[in-house]
């Protein structure tokens, strides 16, 4: 898939480094060329001698080297590569980007390409969510730069939380992606999945059985096209796709936030069964079960409605706005209803009753309904599905 094409990989100084050399091998064997760059603290993790053997090719330190600015110059080193992939990409790296400064040839050469950057963040979990740092996050984002990862996990440092440099082959999905000369090509597309937990206490909460799969599927579909994909999932049981930005939430009231953070985006697919409520008065303690005692009173309230509130945008509304409807009664009048209702382009629905094993399950079985009526799909895997979903969605945005 990167057969010719070229990469300019910049490593970060951070433990993650280990992992660029294993980076450096994955785009190798998919017929991609690598020109490695490291900064000075990256030395301390990794040997120029290392990259350079497993790319093939001279690895560059040093901003004031006088033969490769005769024969070179940072200039064009900076923009003779189809992609510049920064991994790991550290606080500090990324604080420089959003700040533009160029005090060394990691920075200068970011600083003066014109080619599309992909940074796969590397950091302790309390630096990563550092206020400061996130602002640096919103800015890049803002500016264009792609992301994918951190993970969550352990770190080296022995705390837990995001923060993890995502892993080589998801790096290297993620870069196929932002390469790939399909018909999504240059398209930001945003997909929700899963199910939401609304909070009744500590350890027990509202929500229903999606697993996420479907939104999984269609977010991985819409990549393979060449999207750019900001994936905003609940705490689904199906794991999350690659070469996508993941962005986890829990609640209904976080995913409309990081849906509005994500705009503006040139299509929306919203696939999550976001819970239609939530609890008004969570508990902060576990709630305890008393003998003899009535089971306590939930106070509800109405959930946003992720759907219509960007449907009914009046400015920056996505071209494309996809909406799904599971239902198990009078499955077409209702999701018809409810595109009218909501004021999207499309709705995608399906019949979820027990029987049908659709919630949950591997397989599906939609009729896609927009302004001209409806049109039923046989029932086949999700995959499949989300790949005829994928395909028509990059049809109607030309």
């Amino acid at each position: 898939m990167l057969q010719g094409k070229r990469i300019l990989l910049i490593i970060g100084g951070g433990i993650a480094a280990y992992k660029s050399l294993e980076l450096i091998r994955l785009i190798r064997r998919d017929g991609g060329a690598v020109t490695p760059v490291l900064t000075k603290s990256a030395e301390q993790f990794v040997t120029p001698l290392s990259a350079s053997a497993l790319a093939g090719d001279k690895v560059f330190t040093h901003l004031f080297d006088l033969t490769d600015e005769a024969e070179m110059g940072h200039i064009e080193l900076s923009r003779s590569a189809d992609l510049v992939v920064v991994a790991p990409a550290t606080a500090d790296l990324m604080a420089k980007m959003a700040g533009g400064h160029a005090n060394d040839l990691a920075s200068t050469l970011l600083l003066a390409t014109d080619t599309p950057v992909l940074v796969a963040p590397s950091m302790n979990v309390r630096m990563w969510l550092h206020p400061a740092n996130q602002r640096n996050v919103s800015m890049l984002a803002q500016d264009g730069i792609r992301r994918v990862g951190p993970d969550e996990g352990d770190m080296a440092c022995g705390e837990f939380g995001p923060g993890r440099m995502a892993e080589p082959t998801a790096i290297l999905a993620a870069i196929q992606a932002m390469i790939s000369d399909g018909p999504l090509s240059g398209r930001h597309v945003l997909v929700t999945s899963g199910p939401t937990h609304e909070p009744i206490d500590p350890v027990r909460y509202l929500a229903n059985r999606s697993s996420g799969q479907q939104g999984n599927a269609i977010a991985s579909a819409l990549a393979a096209l060449g999207a750019r994909v900001t994936f905003i999932t609940g705490p689904a049981s199906a794991a999350a796709p690659l070469g996508v930005d993941v962005v986890p939430v829990q609640t209904a009231v976080e995913m409309l936030e990081a849906v509005k953070a994500a705009m503006p985006a040139d299509a929306a697919v919203f696939a999550a069964a976001v819970a239609d409520w939530r609890v008004t008065d969570a508990a902060s303690g576990k709630i305890k079960k008393a003998a003899g005692s009535p089971p306590p009173s939930l106070s509800l309230a109405e959930n946003p409605d992720i759907l219509a509130t960007v449907a009914q945008m009046e400015t920056g509304r996505p071209r494309l706005v996809v909406g799904f409807a599971a239902e198990t009664d009078d499955v077409i009048e209702n999701a018809t209803q409810k595109r009218t209702r909501k004021g999207c382009d499309w709705i995608v629905a399906n019949d979820v009753s027990p029987e049908t094993g659709i919630m949950g399950g591997q397989e599906n079985a939609v009729t896609v309904i927009d302004e001209t009526g409806a049109e039923s799909w046989p029932r086949t895997s999700k995959e499949d599905v989300a790949r005829k979903l994928a395909e028509r969605i990059a049809a109607a945005l030309g």
